[in-house]
């Protein structure tokens, strides 16, 4: 539970500083839209159970596998998708780390 909780809140504050520090003149804007890509966990519905916390993400959802992680580090480089694949990527790297938590 703990551990779920962590990782949640890691979901808001890791973007959050990346926003401060990358994007210092528009730091909100770009937190809204980095905290927006959580809606990438939509493909959790597609899994039984929805949510089981000792479930690793990463290679088990489709918008969570290995081509998907594979688009949001190319969109990178398009300047209008920047901020939402970084957002994308930092969510990845927070369930990555996740992974490592529950094996």
């Amino acid at each position: 539970m703990l551990g779920t909780s962590v990782h949640l809140l890691l979901h808001g504050l890791v973007p959050g500083v990346v926003a401060r520090v990358l994007f210092q003149d528009r730091w909100k804007m770009a937190w809204l839209v980095m905290v927006a890509t959580m809606v990438v966990d939509v493909d959790h519905l597609l899994a039984n159970p929805i949510f089981d916390p000792d479930r690793c993400g990463i290679g088990f959802h489709p918008l969570h596998s290995g081509p998907a992680i594979v688009v949001y580090a190319v969109a990178v480089i398009v300047p209008v998708l920047r901020l939402p694949s970084v957002g994308l990527l930092i969510h990845m790297a927070l369930d990555g780390i996740e992974c490592l938590r529950v094996s």
